[in-house]
This record gives C-alpha cells, structure tokens and sequence, in this order.
C-alpha cells in the first residue's frame, strides 16, 4: 500500500493513456494520488480528474513560476473552489472531500531572477498561506534555487516565511500547527530540512534519490526519520532508476519506496506502512 502524493496527472503527457495509467497504479497497490494545480486552470483540470477514481485527489493554487496568471481575483476564485456553496458551479459540484491540500506553491529562484518577480512570489506564496489558514488544507511547497544550488537566498527566504506562518498558527493553537504541509521534491540541505522539520513540515522523496550521482541526495534522506517523509513521482518528471528514460507514472513509486528502504535499512513494507500513514495524517484522506 503506497501512495503517489505529487502527481501532475492532468499534464498533456497523460492524454492518450491516462486511464491506462491509472489502472496501472492501482494494479501496483497505489492506494492515493495526489494531483498538484499549477494555476485556477489546472486546478479544475486535477478536480474534474479526481472524479475519476475514488483513489484521486487533487490541491488547488498558483506556481511560483506561473504568477502571470494570478490577479487581484484568484485567492476568492481559489476559496470558491474549497468552501461549500448553497448553490455551487458544475466545476465545484461533487468536490466535497477531494480537495486535500494548497499547491503547489512556493518559490523558484531557477527560472525567475528579478528580484520584483520574486518579491512577487513571496507575497503570493503569504497569501496562499492565509487561504490554507482560513480553509484548514495543508501546503504543497516548490523549492527552486538559483543554479539548483543545495541551499541559497530560496531556501533562506522560504524558511523565514515558513517560520512566520508556523509562529502565527501556534498563537492561534491552528490545526495546520500539528502538519502545515510538505516541501515537494525536497533539493535542498540537510539544515533546511530539519529546520522545517522542527516546523512540523513533511519532506517529498521524488526519483532522483535513485540516481547514480545523487550520494548527498541518499545521504540527507538517511539522516531524517521515515516518520517525516512522504513519497512522490512528481509525474510525468523525474523518473526513478530503472525507468529512467521513460516517462514517470504513479506506479513507478514503488522503486523510490525500495531506494529508501535501502537507505533506512529496513523493507519496503515497512516504507509503505511508515509513509502512507504519514500522507494519511497529512492529508486527512482516509485508510
């Protein structure tokens, strides 16, 4: 019993087999997936998907790298999509329960270098912290740095708004104050993410744990315990050795499930056992 927590189902990649990829994860014992929004467009785009499966969820919001499409509209038209409605829209209809989460949203220092941009970022990401806040849905953070740098001013930026948020949660004794979310395909240090762990923040394991040259990578994983980890493809990205070359898919996440094992010294059940209740309690979605 596994779970697929970042899982970008509604991209192009997937139109002509999507059905077939599905079923090919639930065949593998994918229990979860878990479908991020990059804008409101996609974030219809991973409800409507989430219908399609009683295993499909989806979270709603904006990408760091997507901002030019969010305007003074799009915290309200993102709330309207969460909160029931006496009277709700077709998109809305029959969503009760499957939006579990923010996300993705976060920083990326990659693609964006002006420094207006990324202020920019940082005030949309705060916003987004206060719809989490408001409508009581975890975070799905991207992390970016300049150059894919192991640690730099993203990282420094991202942890001091992190410990903010969580600073104003624990005021207020939040739910969120417990698990406020996950650092997605976590690139950074291994100080960043035990400094969000202190946060009670989550960290995503995506395929390039199994690559060749990825030690450091192995390395911080080994050093942060099972009980704060959630496993993800970030398909159709990433792909996990030995599927490498391929495009990824959910049921793939079973070989990042056996890297971590390997790491932790311990079986993939006990990875599977360990992870899908922490997604679980994450995200509120049942056994």
């Amino acid at each position: 019993m596994l779970t697929d927590t970042h899982c970008h189902l509604d991209f192009n990649k997937f139109d002509d087999d999507r059905d077939a990829v599905i079923q090919r994860a639930l065949d593998a014992g994918i229990t979860r997936i878990l479908i991020p929004a990059m804008n409101f467009e996609s974030s219809l785009a991973g409800i409507q998907l989430s219908e399609l499966s009683q295993n499909i969820f989806a979270a709603v919001g904006f990408h760091p790298t997507d901002l030019d499409k969010w305007d003074i509209s799009s915290i309200e038209n993102l709330r309207g999509l969460i909160l029931p409605h006496p009277n709700p829209s077709p998109a809305a209809r029959g969503t009760q329960g499957k939006i579990v989460a923010i996300g993705e949203i976060g920083l990326d220092y990659y693609w964006v270098k002006e420094a207006d941009k990324r202020a920019h970022q940082r005030d949309v990401l705060k916003q987004q912290f206060k719809l989490a806040q408001t409508v009581n849905k975890p975070v799905i953070i991207h992390m970016r740095e300049e150059n894919d740098a192991w640690f730099g001013q993203a990282s420094f930026d991202l942890l001091e708004i992190l410990s903010e948020w969580h600073k104003e949660l624990l005021e207020q004794d939040h739910p969120l104050k417990d698990k406020p979310g996950v650092l997605h395909s976590y690139n950074g240090n291994l100080e960043t993410a035990q400094k969000a762990i202190a946060l009670n923040f989550y960290i995503g394991v995506t395929g390039p744990v199994t690559y060749k040259n990825a030690d450091e990578k192995r390395n911080i994983i080994k050093q942060l315990p099972l009980t704060q980890l959630l496993i993800e493809t970030d398909a159709p990205f990433l792909t996990p050795v030995p599927k490498r070359g391929k495009r990824n898919e959910p049921a793939f996440v079973a070989h990042i499930a056996d890297k971590i094992a390997e790491i932790h010294n311990t079986t993939r059940e006990q990875v599977a056992e360990i992870t899908t209740a922490n997604a679980n309690r994450l995200f509120g979605w049942g056994g």
